[in-house]
């Protein structure tokens, strides 16, 4: 299995539009584990481990999030693979 980790970096109006909800809904259903939390810079921060394939589906959904999102960016840095997490929750 070809597993990645990778953080995210979203910017734009991803906060207060149940953005870390919606993240760790999606990344458990693809299977992914790791975490998501609100920056005091008014960006979400995603790191994410699991399948390459399941990791691109969850960057896709990202571009764009939940409905009332509006994404500006997403920056993606890739990590080495730890597989550290069990689960994908909401980090505070």
């Amino acid at each position: 299995m070809n597993n990645v980790r990778v953080r995210l970096i979203i910017a734009g109006v991803v906060q207060g539009v149940w953005f870390r909800e919606s993240t760790r809904r999606h990344a458990q259903s693809l299977g992914i584990a790791g975490w998501v939390r609100n920056c005091s810079d008014g960006t979400v921060e995603i790191v994410a481990e699991g399948p390459l394939d399941q990791v691109k589906k969850l960057i896709q959904w990202c571009n764009h999030g939940p409905p009332a999102a509006k994404v500006d960016r997403v920056q993606v840095i890739e990590e080495s693979w730890r597989g550290e997490f069990d689960v994908f929750y909401i980090s505070r």
